[in-house]
């Protein structure tokens, strides 16, 4: 059985050993690589995974980290979100973009 991870770097880390290499920050209506400024729009990525972190006793430790690929792009990376009070502003398409999409492979940490 596969060792529980509990922190974000953790996830991050083990993200990073399966190929999403790529830290994506989250603008109002696109992904942009940190690394190239490589912009990805919501109809131009799917969120393989996503992985829930609630703060037990500071809301403010609530977090989403998301395992996102781009087959137009041929990147994979990751997005670290707040969520709830935390959370950024984001247009309906990448709201949409980031809930849709999921394959439903999520877990709560």
């Amino acid at each position: 059985m596969e060792d529980a991870m509990t922190t974000v770097s953790e996830v991050l880390n083990k993200l990073k050993e399966e190929g999403y290499t790529v830290d994506f920050n989250l603008n109002e209506n696109c992904l942009v690589s940190t690394e190239n400024s490589l912009q990805i729009h919501p109809e131009e990525f799917v969120v393989d995974k996503h992985y829930r972190f609630e703060g037990q006793t500071d809301p403010g430790d609530e977090a989403i980290v998301y395992a996102i690929s781009s087959t137009k792009h041929n990147v994979k990376g990751t997005l670290v979100n707040g969520y709830g009070v935390s959370s950024d502003a984001m247009t309906h398409e990448m709201v949409n973009a980031l809930t849709d999409k999921e394959s439903g492979q999520a877990e709560s940490l």
